[in-house]
């Protein structure tokens, strides 16, 4: 099985930009491509959340347009930028995000079971997961306690180090890596909000950022962390599932010249 993880897309509507410098739509519509043309193709993809930059309709509607060219099925995932209601309106056919006070939900239909957590709070940066998020995490790994999980949800439950964005941390981390550290089939836990690669031990499982689809957090790391971003290459994750371990790549939206062989250096033929 493999799910591809993109994150962090900042759809804008059409003629604004995000952080006044990005247009973000032409990368997401180059991750797209991208996405398609992988061998093997994923089973499915799933979109950590800052999905749009401001959450209005026209915003959606053009993020929607971007996603609609996928090959595999998508599930979307709630954050800071993003406005619950806004996002159902805008998907009234992606059921999963139908009903509830929070955007959370399981995928049943392949060899890893995923659950989808929702850790925005409405007009803040900082995440939260509640009690009540919390609970309803713990009821759905009761549920299957023996089937190999992923979690997925945008902001990461540890500290990177950059101290500017440590500040828009995730409340309820300690309790979530309670529930967690109950079951040994929690894979790995996979979040955005960061734009870079960063990984961590936590709850007794592996946790890790999925970098943007556009630009990334400038690498800054303790108090002189910078609140910046730059405009080092677009990201994407596949998650491997191999019928018994996960494997993790990261890969950049990019082409670049090759496959070569390493024997002759004859170009050859790749996906």
């Amino acid at each position: 099985m493999l799910i591809a993880q993109i994150s962090d897309t900042h759809i804008c509507e059409q003629g604004k930009v995000c952080c006044r410098r990005v247009d973000t739509g032409p990368f997401l519509a180059k991750t797209v491509a991208r996405l398609n043309e992988l061998h093997p193709t994923p089973n499915l993809v799933v979109v950590t959340g800052d999905l749009v930059d401001e959450a209005t309709p026209a915003a959606y509607a053009r993020l929607r347009a971007h996603l609609e060219p996928l090959a595999m099925p998508y599930y979307l995932a709630v954050a800071n930028h993003d406005r619950r209601e806004a996002l159902r309106a805008a998907f009234p056919d992606q059921t999963y995000l139908s009903g509830g006070r929070f955007v959370q939900y399981t995928v049943e239909d392949f060899a890893l079971r995923l659950i989808v957590l929702d850790t925005s709070i409405p007009d803040r940066h900082a995440g939260e997961l509640c009690e009540d998020r919390l609970h309803w995490l713990e009821s759905r790994l009761s549920e299957q306690p023996a089937r190999p999980t992923l979690i997925f949800m945008h902001h990461p439950p540890f500290m990177s180090g950059n101290t500017a964005f440590d500040r828009l941390d995730l409340a309820g981390a300690g309790r979530l890596a309670e529930v967690v550290s109950q079951f040994r089939n929690v894979e790995g836990i996979f979040c955005g909000h960061l734009h870079r690669p960063i990984q961590a031990r936590f709850g007794g499982t592996f946790a890790m950022t999925c970098p943007s689809t556009a630009h990334q957090v400038h690498l800054s790391l303790g108090e002189a962390s910078l609140l910046a971003f730059a405009m080092e290459p677009p990201v994407f994750v596949l998650h491997w599932w191999n019928g018994s371990s996960l494997v993790t790549h990261i890969a950049l939206v990019d082409r670049f010249d090759g496959p070569f062989s390493v024997d002759d250096g004859r170009r050859l033929r790749g996906p």
